[in-house]
Protein backbone atom coordinates (compact mmCIF):
# COMPACT_ATOMS: atom_id res chain seq x y z
CA UNK A 1 0.00 0.00 0.00
CA UNK A 2 2.00 3.51 -0.96
CA UNK A 3 2.02 6.43 1.08
CA UNK A 4 0.78 9.98 1.13
CA UNK A 5 3.07 13.05 1.72
CA UNK A 6 2.29 12.70 5.75
CA UNK A 7 3.27 9.15 5.62
CA UNK A 8 -0.35 7.69 6.02
CA UNK A 9 -0.82 4.10 4.07
CA UNK A 10 -3.16 4.53 1.06
CA UNK A 11 -5.97 2.02 -0.47
CA UNK A 12 -6.93 2.21 -3.98
CA UNK A 13 -10.03 4.04 -2.78
CA UNK A 14 -7.89 6.86 -0.86
CA UNK A 15 -9.19 5.96 2.54
CA UNK A 16 -5.96 6.52 4.76
CA UNK A 17 -4.88 4.43 7.45
CA UNK A 18 -2.59 5.68 9.95
CA UNK A 19 -1.32 3.57 13.11
CA UNK A 20 0.70 5.48 16.56
CA UNK A 21 1.40 4.74 20.29
CA UNK A 22 0.87 7.82 22.36
CA UNK A 23 3.02 8.82 25.39
CA UNK A 24 0.35 6.69 27.28
CA UNK A 25 0.93 3.43 25.39
CA UNK A 26 -2.13 3.39 23.92
CA UNK A 27 -2.35 2.08 20.51
CA UNK A 28 -4.25 4.29 17.33
CA UNK A 29 -5.29 2.99 14.11
CA UNK A 30 -7.25 5.59 12.58
CA UNK A 31 -8.75 5.72 9.10
CA UNK A 32 -9.90 8.47 6.88
CA UNK A 33 -12.48 9.19 4.12
CA UNK A 34 -9.69 12.12 3.42
CA UNK A 35 -6.63 13.18 3.90
CA UNK A 36 -7.48 14.89 7.55
CA UNK A 37 -3.87 17.23 6.82
CA UNK A 38 -6.19 18.81 3.68
CA UNK A 39 -9.25 18.41 4.34
CA UNK A 40 -11.06 19.99 7.78
CA UNK A 41 -14.14 18.39 6.44
CA UNK A 42 -13.12 14.48 6.99
CA UNK A 43 -14.95 11.52 8.44
CA UNK A 44 -12.64 9.45 10.40
CA UNK A 45 -12.75 6.14 12.62
CA UNK A 46 -10.32 5.65 15.59
CA UNK A 47 -9.64 2.14 17.15
CA UNK A 48 -8.07 2.77 20.69
CA UNK A 49 -6.58 0.21 22.54
CA UNK A 50 -4.38 -0.04 26.18
CA UNK A 51 -2.89 -3.48 25.51
CA UNK A 52 -1.50 -2.95 29.23
CA UNK A 53 -5.18 -2.14 30.98
CA UNK A 54 -7.11 -4.71 28.18
CA UNK A 55 -9.36 -1.34 27.77
CA UNK A 56 -10.57 1.12 24.80
CA UNK A 57 -12.50 2.31 22.25
CA UNK A 58 -14.06 3.19 18.73
CA UNK A 59 -14.99 6.74 18.11
CA UNK A 60 -16.94 6.68 14.81
CA UNK A 61 -17.35 10.67 13.06
CA UNK A 62 -18.06 9.62 9.54
CA UNK A 63 -22.05 10.54 10.56
CA UNK A 64 -20.88 14.09 11.66
CA UNK A 65 -21.41 13.30 15.23
CA UNK A 66 -19.09 11.72 17.27
CA UNK A 67 -20.29 8.27 18.25
CA UNK A 68 -17.99 6.08 20.86
CA UNK A 69 -18.02 2.25 21.40
CA UNK A 70 -16.52 0.96 24.25
CA UNK A 71 -15.00 -2.23 23.90
CA UNK A 72 -14.74 -2.78 27.75
CA UNK A 73 -18.87 -3.23 27.36
CA UNK A 74 -20.01 -7.29 27.42
CA UNK A 75 -23.45 -6.14 26.12
CA UNK A 76 -22.05 -4.72 23.13
CA UNK A 77 -18.73 -6.94 22.41
CA UNK A 78 -22.11 -9.34 22.17
CA UNK A 79 -23.92 -7.16 20.13
CA UNK A 80 -20.44 -6.84 17.40
CA UNK A 81 -19.74 -10.46 17.74
CA UNK A 82 -23.66 -11.24 16.76
CA UNK A 83 -24.16 -9.22 13.93
CA UNK A 84 -20.34 -8.87 12.66
CA UNK A 85 -20.09 -7.14 9.36
CA UNK A 86 -23.47 -5.30 9.98
CA UNK A 87 -22.41 -4.12 13.52
CA UNK A 88 -23.76 -0.39 14.24
CA UNK A 89 -22.76 1.02 17.28
CA UNK A 90 -26.63 2.72 17.30
CA UNK A 91 -28.37 -0.80 16.34
CA UNK A 92 -31.82 -1.15 17.72
CA UNK A 93 -30.52 -3.05 20.50
CA UNK A 94 -27.89 -0.70 21.37
CA UNK A 95 -30.22 1.81 21.76
CA UNK A 96 -32.96 0.43 23.43
CA UNK A 97 -30.44 -0.71 26.34
CA UNK A 98 -29.17 2.52 26.30
CA UNK A 99 -32.35 4.01 26.98
CA UNK A 100 -33.39 1.89 29.64
CA UNK A 101 -30.18 2.12 31.73
CA UNK A 102 -30.47 5.77 31.54
CA UNK A 103 -34.36 5.86 32.50
CA UNK A 104 -34.34 3.14 34.35
CA UNK A 105 -31.03 1.71 35.99
CA UNK A 106 -30.16 2.55 39.30
CA UNK A 107 -26.45 5.22 39.31
CA UNK A 108 -24.96 1.98 41.74
CA UNK A 109 -25.85 -0.20 38.99
CA UNK A 110 -24.71 1.56 36.34
CA UNK A 111 -21.62 2.20 38.13
CA UNK A 112 -20.68 -1.23 39.40
CA UNK A 113 -21.45 -2.36 35.76
CA UNK A 114 -18.74 -0.43 34.36
CA UNK A 115 -16.55 -1.12 37.01
CA UNK A 116 -16.91 -5.08 36.68
CA UNK A 117 -17.59 -5.17 32.89
CA UNK A 118 -13.82 -5.08 31.96
CA UNK A 119 -12.85 -7.64 34.01
CA UNK A 120 -15.49 -9.95 32.86
CA UNK A 121 -14.82 -9.26 29.25
CA UNK A 122 -11.25 -9.45 29.57
CA UNK A 123 -12.42 -13.25 31.30
CA UNK A 124 -14.64 -14.28 28.43
CA UNK A 125 -11.78 -12.98 25.43
CA UNK A 126 -9.36 -15.34 27.02
CA UNK A 127 -11.73 -18.36 26.56
CA UNK A 128 -11.46 -20.39 23.51
CA UNK A 129 -15.29 -20.44 23.18
CA UNK A 130 -15.90 -16.63 23.39
CA UNK A 131 -17.51 -16.51 20.34
CA UNK A 132 -20.55 -19.13 21.85
CA UNK A 133 -20.34 -17.34 25.25
CA UNK A 134 -21.06 -14.08 23.11
CA UNK A 135 -23.74 -15.78 21.43
CA UNK A 136 -25.37 -16.60 24.65
CA UNK A 137 -25.26 -13.14 26.25
CA UNK A 138 -27.23 -11.95 23.19
CA UNK A 139 -29.31 -14.26 23.26
CA UNK A 140 -30.09 -14.41 26.65
CA UNK A 141 -29.55 -11.17 27.90
CA UNK A 142 -29.70 -8.38 24.97
CA UNK A 143 -32.72 -9.97 23.24
CA UNK A 144 -34.38 -11.14 25.84
CA UNK A 145 -33.83 -7.81 27.68
CA UNK A 146 -34.76 -5.39 24.54
CA UNK A 147 -37.94 -7.88 23.65
CA UNK A 148 -39.28 -7.31 27.16
CA UNK A 149 -38.27 -3.64 26.89
CA UNK A 150 -40.21 -3.27 23.86
CA UNK A 151 -43.22 -4.82 25.57
CA UNK A 152 -43.04 -2.11 28.19
CA UNK A 153 -42.33 -4.69 31.16
CA UNK A 154 -39.59 -2.89 32.59
CA UNK A 155 -39.51 -4.85 36.03
CA UNK A 156 -39.06 -7.85 33.73
CA UNK A 157 -35.98 -6.50 31.60
CA UNK A 158 -34.39 -4.79 35.21
CA UNK A 159 -34.42 -8.51 37.27
CA UNK A 160 -33.54 -10.86 33.92
CA UNK A 161 -30.43 -7.51 33.53
CA UNK A 162 -29.15 -7.66 37.09
CA UNK A 163 -29.48 -11.47 37.50
CA UNK A 164 -27.79 -11.76 34.18
CA UNK A 165 -25.14 -9.32 35.39
CA UNK A 166 -24.57 -10.87 38.75
CA UNK A 167 -24.42 -14.47 37.62
CA UNK A 168 -21.74 -13.06 34.47
CA UNK A 169 -19.43 -12.05 37.22
CA UNK A 170 -19.40 -14.52 39.66
CA UNK A 171 -18.84 -17.31 36.63
CA UNK A 172 -15.93 -14.69 34.79
CA UNK A 173 -15.03 -11.51 37.50
CA UNK A 174 -14.77 -13.23 40.72
CA UNK A 175 -12.07 -16.27 39.32
CA UNK A 176 -9.99 -13.93 37.74
CA UNK A 177 -10.00 -11.40 40.94
CA UNK A 178 -9.48 -14.51 42.89
CA UNK A 179 -6.25 -15.18 40.61
CA UNK A 180 -5.04 -11.43 40.69
CA UNK A 181 -4.80 -11.83 44.67
CA UNK A 182 -3.41 -15.23 45.25
CA UNK A 183 -0.44 -13.41 42.87
CA UNK A 184 -0.49 -10.45 45.50
CA UNK A 185 -0.46 -12.69 48.32
CA UNK A 186 2.25 -15.09 46.81
CA UNK A 187 4.19 -11.42 46.44
CA UNK A 188 4.27 -10.76 49.78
Amino acid sequence: MPRDDYGHYVNNKGVEINGTTDKNGVDHISFYDKCPAENADHGSIHINYDFNNKGGNIVDTTSGDKETTDLSCYLTTACMMKKMDSFDDNCEELTILRWFRDAFVSKEDVEHYYKTAPIVVDSINKKENNKKIYDYIYDNVVNVCVNAIKKGDYDFAYNRYKSSILALEEEFARPALVKQMVKVLKQV
